[in-house]
């Protein structure tokens, strides 16, 4: 990749500590709403500009996100380019603290992929710019609480769309990965009456549901996921869940879930309403975990970040009307609402106070 092709990016910092063996990049798409907010993904990406193309298409992601969630907040991402398995130690965290420190503010970060709220304790160490801290420390815990939640919301909007009513009861739902997100989110569905199928790679996550859930029917991949008989699939892993091989042989009507860039590329948006699937935008509805770790900046309160978490269901409500009306995929209205906020939003801080 060109490293001068940053996708109309503001900032992409470049961190290395040898002693260590950090390596990595942070990414700021936008302040126009605000100070970038997101979170920082541990990963052994096969090279470096698998890692840049990683962080690029996040960080903007994260802009979209937060302005839809109705944050002032901008967009930004950053990853870590390692395994954590056996790269992850304190000193590499606050070495990558003291980077994030580095951007005086521009930046915050947070939990993602690889990374955890112990992890953010150990950042806190040396910069102020982090969330997702734990409650014993401040912050806000686990973000995956109300990630899950905003995705359930958007879930029932989603089946009131489609069904005339916002519950999952009697609804087959099938959930990609039973990790941070995907564990709640089942909670969830199965307390509203759903049947839920599942799969995960991770034998510590398929035990955890049999233990905790023996209801949930476990299968053995993501394949199989896909081709069962559902009426809602929520990719919950990894993005790129939605690509030219799945959708063709998707059984759902209705796709939502928590794991972010799950269209493999713009087009699927076009391919999913050609086959009749309502696809609810991925950053819409996952915004609960952003909006609970940004709560954590102004002094965290779980119950007021619960309830702006579930104005997720009003939001893609919108969303998905807009859609209908103006004739475009869900995702096309998504966009459209959240680059008009950041730019009349954004217009306003060319308004000098004295």
């Amino acid at each position: 990749m060109d490293v001068f092709d940053t996708d109309g990016h503001e900032q992409v910092v470049f961190c290395q500590d040898r002693s260590t063996g950090l390596k990595a990049i942070i990414g700021i798409y936008s302040t126009a709403l605000g100070p970038a907010l997101g979170g920082t993904r541990f990963y052994p990406y096969e090279n470096e500009d698998a890692a840049l193309a990683d962080v690029l298409k996040l960080s903007r992601g994260m802009a979209y996100k937060n302005a839809m969630a109705g944050l002032d907040l901008g967009g930004g991402k950053a990853v870590i380019w390692g395994d954590p398995a056996t790269l992850k130690s304190e000193a590499l965290l606050r070495a990558y603290g003291r980077f994030v420190e580095s951007l005086r503010g521009r930046y915050y970060t947070a939990c993602d992929v690889g990374t955890y709220v112990p992890d953010m304790d150990v950042i806190a160490r040396e910069t102020k710019y982090v969330t997702g801290r734990s409650v014993q420390h401040g912050g806000a815990g686990d973000s995956s609480v109300l990630t899950a939640w905003g995705v359930f919301q958007g879930m029932r909007a989603a089946a009131e769309h489609t069904w005339g009513s916002p519950t999952l009861n009697g609804r087959t739902v099938g959930v990609a990965g039973l990790g941070k997100v995907g564990k709640y989110l089942a909670g969830h569905l199965i307390g509203d009456g759903a049947t839920v199928i599942a799969t995960d790679v991770s034998d510590a996550a398929r035990e955890w549901a049999r233990t905790t859930h023996p209801e949930i029917q476990l299968v053995a991949d993501t394949d199989t996921l896909i081709t069962s008989d559902l009426d809602v699939y929520a990719p919950c892993a990894l993005g790129g869940a939605l690509n030219d091989d799945t959708v063709p042989v998707l059984r759902a009507k209705v796709v939502t879930g928590g794991a972010n860039n799950q269209l493999a590329h713009p087009g699927i948006g076009k391919l999913l309403e050609d086959r009749g699937i309502l696809y609810t935008p991925d950053y819409v509805v996952n915004a609960g975990g952003v909006i609970q770790v940004a709560d954590e900046i102004e002094g965290f309160n779980f119950e007021r970040a619960k309830l702006r978490a579930t104005g997720v269901f009003d939001t893609t409500r919108r969303i998905l009307q807009l859609a209908s009306d103006e004739g475009v995929p869900p995702a096309v209205a998504a966009d459209r609402l959240a680059e008009r906020r950041m730019s009349e939003v954004g217009r306003l801080r060319s308004i000098h106070l004295a």
